[in-house]
């Protein structure tokens, strides 16, 4: 059965609760739906040389790539990224993980908006997309 948005949105906010940000207090999660079905969750990592830290959606990819999300002769494709900030809400994904998302066919953002969520297609947050097709 595919999670609702609603749904989600929960595992992204309990993804933030394992969130490493000492620095900027700022936790955040992200759970990821692949075309298969399959939800992979992501928190952000922070680090004191801070252009190190990893955001919550780049640590759901590279978990997914590591698990072996789906299979190696074909790229896993996102159909919907939920991301949830503990402390801010809207909170959509920053440039570097739009650019990974897109590398992954994500169709869609969800994010919480005054607790509900609130679906964006992924081409209104990165119109003209840099992707293995531009190569």
């Amino acid at each position: 059965m595919t999670p609702t948005d609603s749904e989600l949105l929960e595992l992204a906010r309990e993804a933030a609760q394992h969130a490493y940000a000492p620095y900027s207090d700022f936790p955040v999660g992200a759970a990821l739906l692949f075309s298969n079905g399959r939800v992979v969750t992501g928190c952000n990592v922070e680090n004191a040389s801070f252009g190190l830290t990893i955001c919550a959606e780049r640590t759901a990819v590279t978990r997914a790539i590591i698990s072996g999300e789906p299979n190696r002769s074909e790229r896993p494709r996102i159909v919907a990224a939920a991301v949830v900030g503990l402390k801010a809400q809207p909170c959509y994904p920053c440039g570097a993980c739009r650019q990974v998302l897109s590398e992954f066919g994500c169709e869609r953002v969800i994010v919480a908006e005054h607790d509900r969520a609130h679906s964006v297609p992924f081409a209104e947050l990165l119109p003209y997309a840099f992707g293995p097709d531009s190569l």
